[in-house]
């Protein structure tokens, strides 16, 4: 691990071809230790377990790859989490999405907006640890636009306290989706994985939640489950992936080096 971060300094500010030969390093030396999340993710898809009976054995099953998510973050060692601000807050919010998991489970019974409000503090954790810097105006307009968007879209079979709360909600994930994009560069010198992983994960989890709000208050999505869930764990991987080597290293190291 130490000789990867020696590697990513040194690649710091060359090509993207040489970047991208330290994604391929990188993935090959986290893939081990993501190993259980697939197969908890297999066992959520193998099992299928019906959504219409809510047992606290369903939410363990899909809760589960959001748990071996912890684990990945967690097997790096407790003090890198406590050394890295940005690490430990896509920590905290995965934990908030495994509460938000367990709260969907029952949103029949009235637990929707119980889950609604444990991922919109997850997306808060993540804007939080993805920064302000750079701030990106553009891309923060284009995310506006679409946000506005799919608010317009989804107004019509909205009702009392959802015609706010699903506003809201829109905004935060889109606002979340905007502070992982800001800092994403494929060309240039300054190009980094972890920022590719974030957004992508970031544009999955929308893809994700925007799934279950047309499903939910506008029309029936064929296949909505499997397309909720399947974009809904690669997003939460992408995202505990990108923590892995955090932004306060190579910042840290820039400033030594300017001094």
């Amino acid at each position: 691990m130490l000789g990867l971060r020696v590697l990513a300094l040194s690649l710091h500010g060359s090509s993207p071809a040489l970047s991208i030969s330290l994604c391929v390093l990188q993935v090959k030396s986290e893939g081990p230790k993501l190993v259980p999340f697939f197969k908890a993710t297999c066992v959520y898809f193998v099992l299928w377990l019906p959504s219409s009976s809510p047992s606290w054995f369903n939410a363990l099953i899909k809760c589960l790859p959001i748990f071996c998510l912890w684990l990945f973050l967690l097997a790096h060692g407790l003090g890198f989490l406590l050394a890295h601000p940005s690490a430990m807050r896509i920590f905290v919010g995965l934990v908030f999405s495994a509460l938000g998991d367990a709260f969907l489970i029952w949103q029949d019974q009235g637990y929707f907006v119980h889950g609604l409000l444990m991922f919109a503090v997850t997306h808060m954790f993540y804007a939080s640890a993805f920064g302000m810097r750079p701030l990106a105006l553009r891309t923060g307009l284009v995310m506006a636009v679409l946000a506005g968007l799919c608010y317009a879209l989804l107004y019509p079979g909205l009702s009392g306290a959802f015609t706010y709360l699903v506003g809201v909600y829109v905004a935060l994930i889109s606002f979340m989706g905007w502070r992982a994009m800001a800092g994403l560069r494929l060309v240039g010198a300054a190009w980094r994985w972890t920022e590719l992983a974030a957004s992508s994960g970031a544009l999955l989890f929308m893809v994700s939640d925007m799934t279950i709000a047309f499903d939910k208050f506008r029309f029936p999505v064929p296949y909505s489950r499997a397309l909720i869930m399947s974009t809904y764990y690669a997003a939460q991987m992408l995202i505990a992936l990108s923590a892995v080597e955090s932004r306060e290293p190579v910042e840290d190291y820039e400033l030594r080096k300017a001094n």
